[in-house]
């Protein structure tokens, strides 16, 4: 049996993006000083991020395998069964994460309180060996958190922890028909909304907030999804009657595009890994098979 391996992801911070554009630091310190900003938050931030990983990575054991991966590379990185994955830095990375993982548990390592809320990265640096070893051992307590999953008439597929967006790439007017029970509807919107638990405390939150809904969200780890039509256009031929409900375990929303160019579906805002809508092709959103498994303490 092969020892765990340990796998550390993390996102660029903004100090090393850049100098990735300017080259150098007193390029990129001249570059936010003549903006009437410091370098020095920016600098601070980047040390933390980079303290927690070396902590994180010092307190494995010796004998465990490693590796380090950047949210450009979750595409290619080829994730194993018995891989531990720690994600240092804010929520969304945990989001990114998601979509490319089957069952590893995953460990969210806070670097900066302060700036981070830590909802999927709650821990505090010096928590996280332990937690990593109970993982490893299997008797880590660990959140199931539901997923969902937007898949095309012709087989593609894409997975989503927060949200998926179905509409145009330019969020103007998308035009489609929507169907979910027994209720369908042509539509002409700026865009449909279909989100997880987890993903109701972001986006779909303010949609809900905004227009004073009675719907309950779900909870993180309930097997239901929550959907809602942005600003749906009233006309001879588009209605505004189906705007809002929820989705249970089976139960999927239906959208067919009626979008001659630019329709798209994409999920936790990574408008870049994106599926084509065209004209006809038909969209389902259901809950998620797999599920990621957030590790508690």
């Amino acid at each position: 049996m092969s020892l765990p391996r340990l796998v550390l992801a993390t996102r660029p911070t903004v100090l090393e993006r850049l100098l990735a554009r300017h080259g150098t630091l007193g390029q990129a310190r001249f570059f936010v000083e003549q903006r009437g900003q410091s370098l020095d938050e920016l600098q601070r931030r980047h040390a933390e991020q980079e303290n927690a990983v070396a902590a994180i990575d010092n307190a494995a054991p010796r004998d465990w395998r490693r590796a380090r991966v950047t949210r450009s590379e979750f595409d290619r990185f080829l994730f194993q069964a018995d891989d531990v994955v720690v994600a240092v830095g804010q929520d969304g990375l945990v989001a990114n994460l998601a979509k490319y993982l089957d069952g590893q548990p995953v460990v969210g390592a806070n670097p900066s309180p302060d700036w981070f809320d830590g909802v999927l990265v709650p821990h505090h640096v010096g928590a996280v060996p332990d937690l990593v070893r109970a993982a490893a051992a299997g008797r880590a307590r660990c959140e199931e958190r539901t997923m969902l999953a937007a898949e095309l008439d012709d087989g593609q597929r894409l997975l989503a922890l927060n949200e998926v967006f179905v509409g145009h790439a330019s969020h103007q007017s998308a035009r489609y028909r929507i169907a979910v029970d027994d209720h369908a509807e042509r539509q002409s919107s700026s865009g449909v909304i279909v989100a997880t638990g987890t993903g109701a405390s972001g986006w779909a939150r303010s949609i809900h907030a905004m227009r004073r809904s009675h719907l309950r969200l779900p909870a993180p780890v309930e097997r239901r999804l929550v959907w809602f039509v942005r600003e749906p256009f009233p006309s001879q031929a588009t209605g505004t009657d189906v705007q809002e409900g929820l989705l249970g375990d089976s139960a999927p929303l239906q959208v067919t595009s009626e979008m001659d160019d630019g329709g798209v579906v994409f999920g936790d805002g990574i408008e870049a890994d994106r599926l084509e809508f065209p004209y006809g092709a038909r969209l389902r959103v259901t809950c998620a098979q797999r599920s990621l498994r957030l590790v508690r303490a």
